[in-house]
């Protein structure tokens, strides 16, 4: 078996450059939800406090005083922003499935040929 053309190699490392990527963006989008299912959590924790009963929050390494009224405000705003990352992960992620398929289909119609 002769050496793969340089269009080839090429492609073959557009491919695995793409595949990484997405690798890459599938581990921070399973991150960032598991961040929002904290965040989740948390939320309906504090939300079951009753409205004059302390809360408590972790700032850097020390534990502060919170009304529920911040914190719960606080947690919906981290939600949302994990909410648009993830959505944005996932358009990117698509992005990136199509762009290897369309690498795969091309290598797939350029080695074919040779193959019979």
């Amino acid at each position: 078996m002769g050496e793969l053309p340089p269009q080839v190699q090429n492609m073959v490392a557009q491919m695995q450059q793409v595949q990484q990527q997405l690798q890459a963006v599938i581990a921070q989008r399973i991150q960032v939800e598991g961040l929002l299912k904290e965040t989740n959590d948390a939320l309906e924790e504090v939300k079951k406090i009753a409205d004059d009963d302390p809360v408590f929050k972790v700032v850097g390494n020390v534990l502060v005083k919170s009304s529920k009224e911040d914190v719960v405000k606080e947690l919906e705003e981290r939600k949302e922003t994990y909410e648009v990352r993830i959505n944005t992960l996932k358009r990117q992620e698509d992005r990136l499935k199509d762009r290897l398929a369309e690498i795969q289909k091309k290598l797939q119609s350029i080695l074919s040929p040779q193959a019979g």
